[in-house]
């Protein structure tokens, strides 16, 4: 049984058979469904120059879902602090902190949030990538121009994401709730939580140890059907095991006929092992071995399917199934 908060990371694919805009529009419409469904909060992640992802600033879908919804937390999962001027990151969700009081996460991690070189370079004005002094100088900016410059009244909630132990360590050391994106690099996953535990020191932000753990949940009435709308992820993974961000995201039809290579499906079914895919007895089931193994206070669920009512859906049987057993004995 799950019985702690759950999340969701929408991380806007672009259908092949559809306009960045099209996402754009479905973004308030999920928003609205997960709240209706009592989901705690959705984070949106930053991408660039990707045909696969739209490439949609995190703080715009945070304020455009606010203002479609009354309850639900929102914010960045992440917005990558490389890519920023802090006092800038500070001003935008300390205002949209302002505007939605006790709603606003500012989960700020550091990749680039794309393959492309020259993508990255641009978005840093020609920098090269950050060194872990400057990324560790950016934290500490950030969260000084939140409490110094832009105080406006309730403050957003930050969290420092990770896939490693050293990002683990970082977290530990300012005493933030950490993120951990198991559905990127889940074999340093235990290591990582191990890590932020044993080094963490309380602060202003966090008293004690808080641990989220993104998951990639796919979740449908039947094995077959979950397999079915996993598909057009598993070939982008494919693209991304050769080295391309290329690859667009495809129908289920369309990845249903895609050929991998055996190498590749032993990599994809590796990682499948390590989600949550299935019906939604397996899945909740998964999840809270997931729960056992890590003791996460709570759970993000990632679903990259092709179609926003299947995506919803999956999220809905999670949830029901979730809740049907940890609900006590008449």
């Amino acid at each position: 049984m799950v019985d702690i908060p759950l999340s969701a990371l929408e991380v806007a694919m672009v259908q092949t058979d559809a306009r960045a805009v099209d996402t754009l529009r479905d973004t308030a419409a999920f928003a609205q469904g997960l709240e209706r469904l009592g989901y705690h909060r959705i984070w949106y992640a930053e991408h660039h120059h990707s045909p696969a992802i739209g490439a949609f600033p995190p703080v715009v879908l945070t304020a455009h879902s606010a203002a479609s919804t009354s309850v639900i937390r929102l914010g960045s999962g992440g917005v990558l602090a490389p890519n920023h001027a802090p006092i800038t990151l500070a001003e935008q969700f300390g205002t949209l902190a302002a505007l939605h009081p006790d709603r606003i996460d500012l989960g700020i991690g550091r990749g680039p949030g794309t393959f492309d070189e020259a993508t990255a370079r641009a978005l840093r004005r020609g920098a090269a990538p950050a060194t872990d002094a400057e990324y560790q100088g950016d934290i500490a900016a950030i969260l000084s121009f939140l409490v110094d410059e832009v105080a406006l009244g309730p403050l957003p909630e930050p969290w420092l994401l990770a896939s490693s132990t050293a990002g683990a360590a970082l977290a530990a050391g300012l005493g933030l709730p950490i993120a951990m994106a198991h559905h990127i690099r889940p074999d340093n996953t235990l290591a990582a939580v191990e890590r932020y535990r044993t080094g963490f020191t309380p602060s202003r932000w966090c008293e004690q140890p808080r641990v989220l753990l993104c998951v990639e949940a796919v979740c449908a009435e039947t094995e077959e059907e979950a397999a079915w709308r996993v598909g057009p992820m598993d070939v982008v993974k494919a693209g991304l095991l050769k080295g391309s961000s290329e690859t667009p995201f495809p129908t289920p039809a369309e990845a249903a006929t895609h050929a991998f290579t055996a190498k590749e499906r032993q990599a994809l079914a590796g990682f499948r092992a390590q989600q949550a895919v299935g019906t939604p007895k397996t899945v909740v089931q998964r999840l809270t071995q997931l729960v056992g193994e890590t003791g996460a206070d709570e759970l993000m669920l990632t679903t990259p399917v092709y179609d926003l009512r299947d995506r919803i859906r999956s999220y809905e049987l999670i949830k029901k199934y979730s809740e049907a057993t940890t609900a006590p004995a008449a």
